[in-house]
């Protein structure tokens, strides 16, 4: 799925903010701390702030996310001058104090006008989002950052929580697919599922990566797949199987089961509880899955590990015949269940 038609499918500010998110490249992590840091101060109604003030927040969370994991791809060359490079000396002394030191903080100030605020709106591509969430004015020794409507719209939007979650999820994801280790395997093999915790994992290691739900639900646009209403925080969460998983079971005991792994990410879907429940071992209406084949694509249209891990869903389907598209495989499925 394009850029455009992901926002096509619910033209809003919030899918501006899901594309930069979701669907960007990430040759480092730097975006989802710009982007926790400017949903932290727009919650709190500020339209006008110090690049000092924005640079507190950013660089503390990527400080905290450099004790877990690597911010950029196994191998990066950083130099001693590099962001990241100085975020790592500086991480003991600033966890000690609470907030960065000024060491930290003045290359922060210095790197992200010329860095990561270039490039938060940019997608694959070329393109942009259709909205933009600040701007930078000033002169170099006094930045100003002003936030604007669309950013306070999404940070005090209904769903305000739920994107810092999504966000909290990506970035689990891009930073899990540059470590040592599992990396690779996540690149070449995608995720797999661990229902005792509902976490992603690794397929060899089976280190946690993010929570199911979290990694999925930005790309139904934050909606139910069931009834396509909105899913709040306040709302009790499943992850429903479209097509049952009882289907395998059952045809296990009269021959076996021809169609794919229902038990995966392309069949998983973030549901109201209550719309799980009623809907029970039922088959999936046609406009459920008129909305898993958009979430599949658009999970299609997103950097890795998720991508390799439909991908490998789709090259594999229930038929000898390859399906490229989602509404192919799909129908094959449903073929399997007659």
């Amino acid at each position: 799925m394009t850029a455009d038609a992901f926002f096509s499918a619910e033209p809003s500010v919030r899918s501006s903010w899901r594309l930069a998110i979701l669907m960007g490249a990430n040759s480092r992590t730097y975006k989802f701390a710009l982007g926790d840091a400017l949903l932290e101060h727009a919650r709190h109604g500020h339209t006008e702030i110090l690049l000092r003030e924005l640079a507190v927040p950013y660089a503390m969370s990527l400080v905290e996310h450099t004790v877990r994991a690597p911010q950029a791809p196994e191998g990066t060359s950083i130099g001693k001058a590099d962001f990241l490079a100085i975020a790592a000396a500086e991480r003991e002394e600033t966890q000690k104090l609470g907030r960065p030191t000024d060491l930290l903080l003045e290359a922060a100030v210095k790197s992200m006008p010329a860095m990561v605020m270039q490039k938060f709106h940019n997608l694959r591509g070329g393109t942009e989002v259709r909205h933009r969430f600040y701007e930078v004015a000033g002169s170099p020794s006094q930045r100003i950052v002003r936030l604007t409507p669309e950013l306070l719209q999404v940070a005090q939007s209904e769903q305000a929580a739920g994107l810092r979650m999504e966000l909290g999820a990506r970035w689990s994801i891009v930073e899990s697919s540059f470590a040592a280790g599992i990396g690779r395997a996540l690149i070449e093999e995608g995720v797999a599922v661990d229902w005792s915790t509902l976490k992603l994992t690794d397929k060899r290691r089976r280190r946690p990566v993010t929570g199911v739900a979290d990694a999925l639900i930005g790309f139904q646009h934050g909606r139910c797949l069931i009834c396509d209403d909105i899913l709040d925080l306040a709302d009790a969460v499943a992850v429903d199987h479209v097509f049952p998983y009882s289907l395998m079971q059952r045809y296990a005991s009269v021959g076996g089961w021809d169609g794919p792994d229902l038990d995966v990410l392309w069949n998983l879907a973030p549901a109201h509880e209550a719309c799980n429940s009623a809907k029970s071992d039922r088959l999936p209406r046609s406009d459920e899955l008129e909305r898993l084949v958009r979430r599949n694509e658009a999970i299609m249209g997103s950097p890795h590990p998720l991508r390799k891990t439909l991908q490998l869903a789709l090259n594999s389907g229930p038929s000898s015949r390859r399906c490229s598209l989602w509404v192919d495989f799909l129908r094959e499925v449903q073929k399997c269940c007659i």
